[in-house]
């Protein structure tokens, strides 16, 4: 088998480098050196990380996953922006939006339409028992 670089390892498990890096520090992966003391990743560490479970694809063309696929339920327009809130199975999602977006979207009550949400952080609450 062969050695991988860092960055070849990575592309194939979907990380980053840093996180490579990371991983070498904390244990979680087992790295070796070359005569130049570069780290190298042996191909056998790839395929036992590579055996978690992946994410699935979207099946669209936008980096966001989380994605709620629903119906419009309202949609409230005041000057150049507008409040649309899409039913998605026990869901609403509600977004701001601009007043152009819903015209060209042509989002009205009724029309089908998908929420996808990027988000850099994401609050959890826990639930009382």
């Amino acid at each position: 088998m062969a050695d991988l670089t860092l960055g070849e390892a990575a592309r194939a498990l979907g990380v980053s480098a840093d996180t490579l890096r990371r991983w070498d520090r904390a244990g979680k992966l087992r790295t070796v050196r070359d005569e130049r003391n570069r780290r190298l990743v042996p191909e056998s560490e790839v395929e036992r990380l590579s055996d978690r479970p992946q994410r699935p694809p979207t099946g669209a063309k936008l980096s966001a996953r989380n994605r709620f696929a629903g119906v419009v339920r309202s949609v409230e327009v005041d000057g150049v922006m507008a409040i649309v809130e899409i039913e998605a199975g026990p869901h609403i999602v509600v977004a701001a939006v601009t007043r152009d977006s819903v015209k060209e979207l042509g989002l009205a009550p009724g029309v089908r339409a998908t929420a996808a949400v990027k988000a850099t952080s994401v609050m959890v609450e826990r639930d009382n028992p």
